[in-house]
């Protein structure tokens, strides 16, 4: 058994489970979810807020903090930690991701990823080693293996190449590791196919990875597809180490993955939702652009304690977004964020408690569109 991750306690109506993983920052509780910082910030809040809303851990992407500043520089600045002014865990990305995203200036090849830089056109290969030594430089808690992000609508000849390369990536990455006080996630690919989901996860279990994380998904499934795939592929993972779904971010998709046996989220969703003005409350989403809150005196969630809807009213809040304030982007980023950690509070409760009612009474507190 691992030394890291310790199951605590299962539901007893679900698959979910309350777990204990330890890291060289600190101990993190399980389910969590991560806010992403990906350029080594949570966009418009101070890491201060983010400890006072319960955040035990946070994401930063690889792939923007090679291009900018370097990680090199961040090694000489005393690594990501001590340059973002954050004391806790961090889990940083491989990069897989964001090569995906950027289609046409990409290449992918059994090397790496060709790809061209989106600030300045500038070409670079990303290999699973280099990934390994940028992360590495960075010094997060928790290091994910380059692969590759396979879009919904692709074609199962693609797939099954694509899965069986990121298999060889993550051989790879394992032989480049040299840090003992990093811990390195395997990724499991295998698109819309339960048979190369399964196929990957026997290749993968066998490798001495700290945790299994889910990619594939959010990538334009239908919400069926998402749950079933995700549902599928976590009851095949082992049940001894850390399972992280990646990327997918909507509150009734977290909570499903949760019950699925799920450990640890992230996602932009709550963060950039806030900055678009649209709010998550007890009663479902609200969009704070719209008219009618124009002299609202009621705070944005009666049902909340958050520094935002403790102190301003949904008028105000309006008047900042619709006058472009910075401040607007600060207070609903707040709210958002400290909404989805008290998600992760009551899915702990409710393992803790057990039986279906806990279950029931997060869904109906939730927007289902």
């Amino acid at each position: 058994m691992p030394s890291h991750f310790t199951v605590v306690q299962k539901d007893s109506a679900t698959k979910a489970r309350l777990g204990r993983l330890i890291t060289a920052h600190g101990e993190v509780e399980t389910p969590c979810f991560m806010p992403v910082g990906t350029q080594g910030t949570v966009k418009a809040i101070l890491p201060r807020d983010l400890k006072e809303i319960g955040c035990q851990i946070l994401l930063a992407n690889t792939y923007h903090l090679y291009l900018r500043p370097g990680h090199d520089l961040i090694r000489e600045m005393g690594g990501l930690h001590r340059f973002m002014g954050w004391d806790r865990p961090i889990l940083t990305d491989s990069g897989g991701y964001q090569v995906f995203s950027l289609a046409t200036m990409r290449k992918i090849t059994d090397d790496g990823a060709q790809f061209q830089s989106h600030l300045d056109g500038s070409s670079h290969l990303l290999t699973p080693e280099k990934a390994v030594a940028i992360q590495e430089a960075l010094g997060s808690d928790i290091a994910m293996v380059l692969d590759e992000c396979i879009p919904a609508e692709a074609a199962r000849a693609y797939v099954q190449v694509s899965t069986e390369r990121t298999v060889r990536w993550a051989q790879r990455s394992l032989r480049a590791r040299g840090k003992s006080d990093q811990l390195m996630f395997g990724i499991i690919q295998g698109g819309l196919f339960e048979d190369l989901r399964r196929r990957c996860v026997e290749d993968m279990a066998q490798l001495p990875f700290d945790g299994f994380a889910v990619g594939g998904l959010g990538v334009g499934e239908s919400e069926a597809q998402l749950n079933a795939i995700g549902s599928f592929t976590a009851g095949l993972l082992p049940a001894d180490r850390p399972r992280y779904l990646m990327g997918v971010g909507r509150p009734q998709d977290v909570l499903a993955a949760v019950r699925a046996g799920f450990d640890m989220f992230d996602c932009v969703i709550p963060t950039r939702n806030a900055r678009n003005g649209t709010l998550y409350t007890s009663t479902g989403k609200l969009n704070i652009k719209r008219a009618e809150f124009a002299a609202d005196r009621r705070p944005l969630d009666e049902a909340c304690d958050c520094y935002c809807c403790v102190n301003f009213s949904r008028a105000y809040l309006r008047h900042l977004y619709m006058a472009g304030e910075i401040l607007s982007s600060q207070l609903n980023s707040l709210h958002n964020l400290y909404f989805y950690h008290r998600l992760m509070d009551k899915c702990r409760e409710a393992i803790r408690a057990g039986g279906a009612g806990r279950w029931s009474q997060i869904y109906a507190s939730l927007d289902a569109g």
